[in-house]
């Protein structure tokens, strides 16, 4: 309620963590050579404040009991109900790691900046097939995207001299006035510039569009691999909202349940920056 924007913030700390190392809250743990410091998440990842909280409230409840990844995975669920989303029921009993990966976050999160075959790839190396490629993708319907990690896209793109020619034209001018040449990158634009903080499938309609801000999601709709891939769900989704939130529930389900840490292995953070200590 203080600051709608959490909702997508809360969403992708559980997506980040659950990529590096399995659903095991290793995002959350503090140090130099942890995972926040990694490229994707430095400067970027936020809410960790929100989630102390949680765990300080659920500590006072119910010591010991109820895990950093659990939470991470029940908060993600209830940011998108609370962003006019769907509902699901939340897998509980993953257990906390011991160790953050900074150089598998490094390289298995998935960039704005790479293409979509490689994006796949990197889905598909998690037990993740291209239907959850696009509808978690669709998480961009909340949010905000900080103009570094696009603006590429506004001028001589890729060495042409002009805007990326996936963009629409009249979609341009405005993110140059959002995101100006001199300043540092770190203003910030709507993913979803129609209704940013309502989950619905308007991200889906942008990109059919070419209203699409970062070059990834936009590519799930017009790159050349996108024909054979992506496409055809992308516009799916476009026209039906129920069907995109369907597939939204299923590809989060099976992305909370990547490599989960269950029975006696990890432990139960009693903070969830820091180890327990034995």
């Amino acid at each position: 309620m203080n600051e709608m924007r959490m909702a997508a913030s809360l969403l992708r700390l559980h997506f980040h963590d659950c990529f590096v190392n399995g659903c095991d809250a290793s995002l959350l743990l503090d140090g130099s050579d942890g995972e926040k410091f990694a490229g994707p998440n430095i400067n970027s990842a936020r809410g960790f404040e929100v989630i102390d909280a949680i765990k300080t409230a659920v500590e006072s409840a119910c010591s010991d009991v109820v895990s950093c990844a659990d939470i991470l995975a029940i908060a993600a669920r209830d940011s998108v109900l609370l962003s006019g989303g769907p509902s699901w029921k939340v897998l509980v009993g993953r257990r906390d790691g011991a160790l953050a990966n900074q150089t598998g976050a490094n390289l298995s999160l998935p960039s704005p900046f790479e293409s979509l075959d490689i994006i796949i790839a990197k889905f598909s190396a998690v037990g993740l097939n291209i239907t959850d490629v696009v509808a978690l993708s669709g998480a961009h319907t909340i949010g905000l995207s900080r103009c570094a990690l696009f603006s590429n896209r506004l001028s001589n793109f890729s060495g042409t001299g002009a805007p990326d020619s996936t963009l629409d034209t009249s979609l341009i001018s405005q993110l140059q006035n959002a995101c100006p040449a001199n300043a540092d990158g770190n203003n910030t634009v709507p993913l979803d510039i129609r209704s940013r903080d309502l989950f619905d499938n308007h991200y889906f309609t942008n990109l059919v569009n070419g209203r699409g801000i970062l070059q990834s999601d936009q590519s799930l709709f017009s790159s050349d691999v996108a024909i054979s891939t992506t496409k055809t769900i992308a516009q799916l989704y476009s026209n039906n909202s129920a069907v995109f939130f369907d597939d939204f529930v299923s590809s989060m389900i099976k992305m909370g349940n990547i490599s989960p840490l269950t029975g006696s292995n990890g432990q139960i953070r009693k903070n969830c920056r820091i180890v327990n200590s034995a």
